[in-house]
């Protein structure tokens, strides 16, 4: 646990970020080995499939997620505001959510990916594969909650690093099974979902048995848990907005793929590929945006909005510095990277391209998700989910569509960073307007309980 109320708040967001950011790192380095070992053993149909699932996976958990965010802020302000009955309280009830969310979502996650992926016209080549990746990485989705959830919950009390080490396990024991499942055993893309799935119950299972033995605040107990109607309510209003941003927002994603799919399986391969060495780029700015936002959510509850803002300057300039180099490396080196996945040289081509038109632009992106990183921490969702859904669906869904009719793929490279620009703008100008200072979590939470 660390409070995050006092101290300089550069070196504090910095300090905070890094476990999950080394995290993070590890749980892409996950994926990058996992897309490798697909692209160049099993095909490149089958790291295009990998790549064309992710969309309809994050439909499925996106809204989850985003409710999960709700009680992760609840918690901070509650820790914030040293109300450790409440924050206990609200721990549970999101256990109890995560639990029933999670059965729901594996259910409709198998029954409709195959259907939902004809939808999106992806190349009758992939379908199978994807289908086959899909039915069992669904098939963990109560494990991927339940892990997700316990490092949410750890880092709205201030823990980043227990996260850490039980995501490097993980990540280590998901490769060797990759290698094992796929190389010797032969599995295929249903070998490297299944290492998928028993790495994340492994991490969750084994997280939970060390807290229980070691973290005071923390103990997990399936017989002992307590549902408050009011801070369900709550987490709804807080993260709802959340949650139905990043469903509506993959679903927007999944037209985009389906823009992508007229194009083909190199196409589609290209932007699978891209895509794992793009997210390298903005891992760090989304982890520092983190951050800021559970220093922003413990600084709310302290009362302490003068702190916020200096963590929002200071976030500012590290996710600068990250951007700049981002936009160096994958200009001068784009093309070896892309030669980490598949040595098919229209892939790679398709892949340089989108590498080179989005990094150019990556300062917008940090700073769109600095500037959201402290609306969300301090509560306000709303907003920022109209902002987002706007630029997506609105400026980036349609460009897209237009510009691929006249450029080919490159048009839907370059309807990105003309999104992001519109979102950036957006989100700083709300900023500005300091609406988001009345937006804190812990006095209106406790209106709602004694309305009960």
């Amino acid at each position: 646990m660390k409070d995050l109320t006092t101290g300089h708040e550069g070196k504090i967001i910095l300090r905070f970020a890094i476990p999950m950011l080394a995290g993070n790192v590890f749980q892409q380095l996950y994926n990058i080995v996992d897309s490798i070992i697909i692209g160049h053993f099993v095909g490149k149909e089958a790291l295009a499939a990998v790549g064309a699932s992710f969309p309809f996976i994050f439909v499925f958990v996106a809204l989850v997620i985003g409710i999960g965010m709700g009680f992760s802020i609840i918690i901070s302000q509650y820790f914030g505001a040293k109300q450790m009955d409440k924050l206990k309280v609200s721990m549970d009830t999101m256990w109890i959510f995560l639990f029933w969310s999670g059965l729901i979502t594996t259910l409709l996650g198998i029954a409709l990916s195959r259907p939902i992926l004809r939808l999106t016209r992806l190349p009758d080549e992939v379908l199978p594969y994807a289908v086959s990746y899909l039915h069992i990485y669904m098939g963990g989705s109560l494990f991927f909650f339940g892990f997700n959830g316990m490092t949410s919950l750890l880092r709205g009390i201030g823990d980043s690093t227990t996260p850490l080490w039980f995501l490097i396990i993980s990540t280590v024991v998901n490769i060797g099974l990759d290698l094992l499942f796929v190389l010797v055993f032969k599995w295929g893309i249903e070998g490297a979902a299944i290492a998928t799935v028993i790495a994340q119950a492994g991490a969750f299972l084994t997280m939970v048995l060390w807290i229980n033995h070691n973290h005071k605040l923390i103990n997990l107990s399936f017989r002992k848990f307590t549902y408050d109607k009011a801070i369900m309510r709550r987490s709804l209003q807080i993260g709802l907005p959340s949650g139905v941003q990043h469903t509506v927002f993959s679903l927007g994603m999944m037209a985009i793929y389906s823009i992508v799919n007229r194009f083909g399986t190199d196409t589609v391969a290209a932007y699978s590929a891209a895509g794992r060495i793009d997210s390298f780029a903005t891992m760090p700015a989304m982890n520092l945006s983190a951050a800021l936002s559970s220093f922003t959510g413990q600084n709310m509850g302290a009362g302490r909005t003068d702190r916020v803002k200096n963590g929002l300057r200071a976030t500012l300039k590290m996710s600068a510095v990250v951007a700049l180099a981002g936009t160096f490396i994958f200009w001068v080196f784009g093309r070896q990277l892309m030669l980490i996945f598949t040595t098919d040289p229209v892939v790679i081509s398709k892949g340089v391209d989108y590498l080179r038109i989005v990094a150019s632009f990556y300062l917008l992106l940090t700073t769109m998700f600095t500037v959201n990183g402290v609306l969300r921490g301090a509560g306000d969702t709303l907003i920022p989910m109209f902002i987002t859904l706007f630029s997506l669906w609105l400026i980036r869904v349609p460009l897209s569509y237009a510009l691929s009719g006249i450029m080919g793929e490159k048009g839907i490279w370059w309807a990105i960073p003309l999104a992001w620009s519109c979102g950036v703008s957006a989100s700083y100008i709300y900023y500005k307007t300091g609406k988001w200072k009345k937006k804190g979590i812990v006095k209106n939470t406790l209106a709602v309980v004694s309305e009960e």
